[in-house]
């Protein structure tokens, strides 16, 4: 951890944690009894620490520092008891806010972004559609221009905040050549004549985080509003998903540490065949293995995080550590929950929901089918048959 974070990084997560006990926690079980937890509130409430802009530019309400300041803070949002809060919040900070940030004119960030950091806008990222999730190039929803405006028209599916959300960051198609090429980033006001939010989604996991599925038809937005350069949608959102998939890495370490403290806890005083749990060397050597996985991939995330903040481009290693977070949260959230017995299988036990809302990071912002097809080309291997 002294490699990466400071005092500085500490004294942000110790912030975070004290609003995280007090004020977050205690309403949780409620929030995911309801299916919703009020986001423009619980925001409001972290951007009154400035943790809503920590590494965005001053100029719009940030804090102006580097990324890794704010990977500690979403390392801490871990502490949040599910794992719905911490995704809606990743999205606000680092999945719909960072290619404005970088690639919006001063107009349309002032507009958005600082709001946004402010808490005063709920922001959403729109990528997935229903017949495009992970295969980011085969979206179909198209802005076409019209005076000096877009006309949107498509729809998006999983669609996180999409419910209470003021705006979107929506990929579209600006014209129908080459897929990589034809698509622009656009800030679409979720007020907007035309949008429909068709669906309120009812998920496994993520109870008190709104997932929605929107209908936009005729959606009128100025040109003005698109970020940067238009055709140059698709790089932008290969950028942002480099932080998209730090953010979502990251966000894990804490849960998993957790629900192997809790299982240790469990074992320690659950009786089987006269003797505890936990005295079966099986059960310790198994939870002491678990723990050591979930160093080693703090250490990757903390290096690529390290490498981004140098400047480099961190795809591969991004996508190695989403694809290695997926598969061993399941694996701690599986390995914990067995040790439980038949109490693991009942709502009361916190291992369930982390069992729960875990299975999303092997799909979410790429499956781990994709990660490992964007490491393996990174290592020089193609695939012969798509030329």
């Amino acid at each position: 951890m002294a490699d990466l974070y400071s005092e500085q990084h500490l004294e942000i997560q110790r912030s975070a944690r004290r609003l995280i006990e007090a004020e977050i926690n205690p309403h949780v079980d409620q929030w995911e009894a309801d299916g919703m937890y009020p986001a423009h509130e619980v925001m409001k409430k972290f951007a009154a620490l400035g943790m809503l802009g920590i590494s965005k530019p001053e100029a719009y309400g940030g804090l102006g520092l580097d990324y890794s300041f704010a990977v500690a803070f979403a390392e801490a949002v871990g502490e949040i008891n599910c794992g719905g809060l911490p995704s809606s919040i990743g999205v606000q900070t680092d999945m719909a806010t960072p290619a404005l940030a970088e690639h919006g004119s001063d107009s349309l960030r002032r507009e958005f972004l600082a709001p946004a950091i402010a808490g005063d806008l709920l922001a959403c990222i729109g990528v997935s559609e229903p017949g495009a999730g992970s295969d980011v190039s085969q979206i179909r929803t198209t802005a076409r221009k019209h005076g000096d405006d877009y006309i949107i028209n498509g729809s998006k599916l999983w669609i996180t905040n999409g419910v209470q959300a003021d705006w979107m960051c929506m990929l579209v198609n600006t014209d129908s050549g080459d897929p990589h090429r034809s698509k622009s980033l656009i800030i679409v006001p979720l007020k907007s004549k035309g949008i429909t939010v068709a669906k309120k989604l009812d998920k496994l996991g993520f109870r008190s985080s709104d997932t929605a599925l929107l209908h936009f038809d005729d959606v009128r937005v100025p040109q003005s509003n698109r970020i940067g350069e238009e055709g140059r949608g698709f790089v932008y959102q290969m950028e942002q998903f480099q932080k998209e998939r730090l953010n979502a890495s990251v966000v894990w370490l804490r849960p998993m540490e957790k629900a192997i403290r809790d299982a240790i806890e469990y074992t320690s005083t659950r009786m089987a065949f006269g003797r505890r749990v936990i005295d079966n060397q099986v059960v310790r050597f198994r939870l002491a293995e678990m723990q050591t996985e979930v160093e080693l991939l703090r250490a990757l995330i903390y290096r690529a995080v390290a490498r981004y903040v140098e400047g480099e481009d961190v795809t591969q290693l991004a996508s190695m550590a989403k694809l290695k977070t997926g598969r061993l949260v399941r694996q701690v959230a599986d390995g914990c929950l067995q040790f439980y017995g038949g109490m693991g299988f009942m709502n009361e036990t916190p291992v369930t929901r982390f069992y729960r809302d875990c299975r999303v990071m092997s799909i979410g912002g790429g499956t781990d089918e994709i990660m490992l097809e964007i490491i393996s080309k990174r290592m020089g291997m193609q695939d012969g048959s798509r030329k």
